[in-house]
């Protein structure tokens, strides 16, 4: 049995488990939803004021009861949601969500909390927790099914949560972060069915990061150099593309003239000289598809291109013998446009 099927079943168990007969009272009250009345229990925790239901919630939350403190939390909220105290009531829902390690569940929570009560006094904390929130999902925890069952792993659905910040405090420090963060999630698209990085959407998160806080150096530096590390790894992955590689390349040269007193300045230009190399090694590449196929004028415009951007490459010792053939087969070259670049699938 593999473990996807286990998981499966464990789903489906919990489900199960919420058909069987209980010793408590189920009890439903409009805007808090179904929950379990204990044996014996009169409601004492219902109160007829919002201040006095509130504090239901924070005296059971301090105890750690955190069914009670969510339930008095919502009624508050529910009955209450104009009050005064229905801010820091729609707060306790949240914490009792990820006091219970649903982090998903508490994160929505909080961002009800942020667009019904914008000018709760403990806007920044809410965000911050937010964060930590993301972070969590970033480095690799679950999401669950149904609110019940971790399940799966998902970058998409954390880079999401990151953007979700932005929109809450688009220039603060805190969404600073978040946006750097998003273009690691990109980077983390591994796992569930292997997806690849995805570089591409990596650097254009990078470059939101750097173009929004150009006025925080550290942030613009740590982004720019970034991005062109995502673009460098894709250009890696490409076979004749080396729209990647240039990118790469610009944006090294972007970083190294921008932030000259960086301490990554000479690896940014060691990247630039490998970069150089794999755009050689691309042009050289797409030469011998022309040359295969006996287009040998596209062949031979590659060919010196391949030695235009790196002669010392490993490839330009070939690519000049292979031009002397051609350039004796073909006689002077003519002046024309480049041949076009054959597809990225071809072989």
């Amino acid at each position: 049995m593999n473990r996807w099927t286990i998981r499966w079943l464990l789903v489906a168990a919990a489900l199960m488990a919420f058909t069987f007969e209980s010793p408590a009272p189920l009890v439903y009250r409009p805007g808090e939803g179904w929950y379990y009345e204990p044996v014996g229990s009169k409601g004492e925790w219902v109160k007829g004021r919002a201040k006095d239901q509130l504090e239901v919630a924070k005296q059971a939350f301090e105890k750690k009861d955190y069914s009670l403190a969510l339930r008095a939390a919502r009624r508050t909220v529910a009955q209450w949601p104009l009050s005064d105290y229905a801010p820091e009531a729609q707060y306790y829902v949240a914490r009792c969500y990820e006091a219970r390690g649903n982090g998903e569940k508490a994160f929505r929570e909080y961002q009800k909390l942020l667009e019904k009560y914008p000018k709760y006094e403990k806007y920044e904390e809410v965000m911050q927790r937010q964060f930590e929130i993301a972070n969590s999902y970033l480095a690799g925890k679950w999401f669950r099914v149904l609110g019940l069952v971790p399940l799966y792993r998902s970058m998409d659905k954390t880079a999401d949560m990151y953007e979700k910040i932005i929109q809450n405090g688009p220039y603060t420090d805190i969404s600073a972060q978040a946006q750097m963060k998003i273009g690691q999630a990109h980077e983390n698209k591994r796992g569930l069915f292997k997806k690849a990085p995805d570089n591409f959407s990596a650097a254009k998160a990078y470059e939101r990061a750097a173009d929004r806080y150009y006025d925080r150096k550290e942030i613009a530096a740590d982004a720019t150099f970034k991005q062109g590390l995502a673009y460098m790894r894709q250009s890696q992955t490409a076979e004749y593309d080396q729209n990647a590689a240039n990118m790469a390349v610009a944006t090294f040269t972007d970083f190294i003239t921008l932030f000259p007193e960086d301490p990554r300045v000479p690896e940014a230009r060691k990247n630039i000289e490998l970069l150089r190399t794999e755009q050689a090694r691309g042009s050289f590449q797409v030469a011998k598809f022309y040359d295969k196929r006996k287009r040998y004028e596209g062949a031979r415009i590659y060919y010196n291109e391949c030695l235009a951007m790196d002669p010392n490459s490993p490839y330009a010792e070939t690519a000049r013998k292979r031009l002397e053939v051609l350039n004796k087969l073909l006689g002077p070259r003519q002046e024309s446009a480049p041949a076009d670049k054959p597809a990225a699938s071809a072989k």
